[in-house]
């Protein structure tokens, strides 16, 4: 997770930032934020705007969870193994776009890791035993996936294969979000769906900073980091989860093993768009500090932050002047 901290700079007169945040869409907080003018016309506006987001995240939390049996994922979820099953035009764009992040993670992150996923419910402490694992791994593989633009429909190639696009849709959200206010002409806000958020523009002249927060502490800030006009997402293992036994289970999933991903302790991706940001977050859970390194270091639009194992915070090559010798520079 990862904190947004406000900066002491005053605010130009007869203008203000319109804010509001909701609980439950898409099992996360959502929240928004934007710089109206200060009149009431301007003011309902922009709530108008935020009712907009708002509306936007519902319809996604709707088409795309997989905790509703409604739900065009779900629908996928049952039929995809036996038939294609043709889908909206957002949903195969979404699926091309997960696939593409499979590719360029070298299977990191694979939507299909839902195969096995679905046994684990971190609330009641449930995880599923080892024969059921190795029996359900072989589903674990994008190329299950196959895509039909001619017919925009999508199938899987064996029984056993289900998708759960938690890992990237509530980034899409937000970009989703950030087009609205685009749309409707404004240039300084945020949007955040957990810990995924995008920003437009800047604050008061100044940059947005983000502090990402220490992994066992969540009172303390461990470094940050100055951005505008950017997106940005932090996974950690202690988001959703439990331990047993001297044991961590928690949310990201190895599609290897189909075990909880614990190479790292956090990672933040910094990048254009959200989508981006979500989808290559828990790169590093899987392959490692290193790997993901190397893979963020190819991506010319992608910075990333991680927490390994030991404590140590690394660096992406497009952070590490700004921040790596003095974490607290970037606060200035």
């Amino acid at each position: 997770m990862l904190c947004l901290c406000a900066l002491s700079i005053a605010a130009p007169v007869h203008a203000a930032w319109l804010s509001r945040a909701v609980d439950g869409i898409m099992g996360t907080r959502i929240f928004v934020e934007l710089w109206s003018e200060d009149d009431e016309q301007s003011k309902q506006r922009g709530e108008q705007a935020i009712d907009a987001v708002m509306d936007e995240m519902r319809h996604i939390d709707e088409t795309m969870s997989v905790y509703k049996p409604t739900s065009e994922v779900s629908r996928v979820n049952d039929l995809a193994a036996r038939q294609p099953v043709r889908i909206s035009q957002e949903l195969f764009g979404l699926l091309t776009t997960a696939l593409e992040y499979s590719r360029i993670t070298e299977g990191a992150f694979d939507i299909t890791y839902a195969s096995v996923g679905y046994m684990y419910d971190f609330r009641e402490r449930k995880r599923p035993t080892e024969e059921q694992i190795q029996s359900a791994l072989p589903a674990i593989n994008y190329r299950h996936v196959l895509l039909d633009a001619a017919t925009s429909s999508v199938r899987f190639s064996q029984p056993g294969v289900r998708i759960d696009l938690g890992g990237i849709a509530k980034g899409f959200s937000v970009d989703r979000g950030i087009d609205i206010l685009l749309s409707r002409g404004y240039k300084h806000a945020l949007v955040n769906a957990g810990g995924d958020s995008r920003v437009i523009g800047d604050r008061f002249g100044k940059p947005w900073i983000i502090g990402i927060r220490h992994p066992d502490h969540p009172d303390q800030i461990i470094t940050r980091v100055p951005l505008t006009d950017s997106a940005f997402s932090t996974s950690g293992d202690y988001e959703r989860y439990f331990d047993e036994g001297g044991v961590r289970y928690h949310h990201i999933i190895d599609p290897h093993t189909g075990h909880s991903a614990s190479k790292v302790r956090s990672a933040t991706v910094i990048a254009p768009t959200a989508t981006r940001t979500d989808g290559l977050s828990k790169t590093a859970f899987v392959l490692g500090p290193e790997e993901a390194l190397r893979i963020y270091n190819g991506l010319p639009d992608v910075d990333a932050i991680l927490v390994a194992l030991d404590g140590r915070i690394l660096y992406t090559k497009g952070l590490e002047p700004a921040t790596a010798k003095d974490p607290a520079a970037a606060a200035h």
